[in-house]
């Protein structure tokens, strides 16, 4: 998982990759699941780059400032918190992984029938052993 796994390892402080990884899952679940975050950021402006991490073609980045904008802010803080991170590192961190985590999640290129981080944190740590 390397890079996925570093990133993870950030977000999640002191509790290593399963901090970071629980973090990330409470974000999308308090988002409202896959497509509740992904409305979210498509409604925030972010439209083309969700839909690049859907489909099959090459995932576009988003900056920080771009997750800082769509996330709810009390999530963001509580992730920053945990991570002994400032909002501002948090966001940029998640940048970093949120295009691969919905890439993941998105395997068949579009959305799946069953919200795949609403089966669980250790279904969605199963979706990430193979990246």
């Amino acid at each position: 998982m390397g890079f996925v796994d570093d990133i993870m390892g950030k977000l999640g402080g002191q509790q290593g990759e399963q901090g970071g990884l629980a973090s990330v899952h409470k974000m999308f679940s308090s988002g409202g699941g896959l497509q509740g975050l992904t409305q979210k950021l498509t409604s925030s402006g972010l439209g083309q780059q969700v839909q690049s991490w859907v489909g099959s073609g090459e995932n576009q980045p988003v900056s920080g400032a771009q997750v800082q904008q769509a996330m709810d802010p009390q999530t963001l803080n509580a992730m920053a918190k945990q991570a002994g991170m400032t909002p501002e590192e948090t966001s940029e961190n998640v940048a970093k992984v949120l295009p691969e985590m919905v890439n993941q999640a998105t395997p068949q290129g579009e959305m799946p029938a069953q919200d795949p981080f609403a089966k669980g944190l250790d279904h969605v740590k199963k979706m990430f052993k193979s990246v």
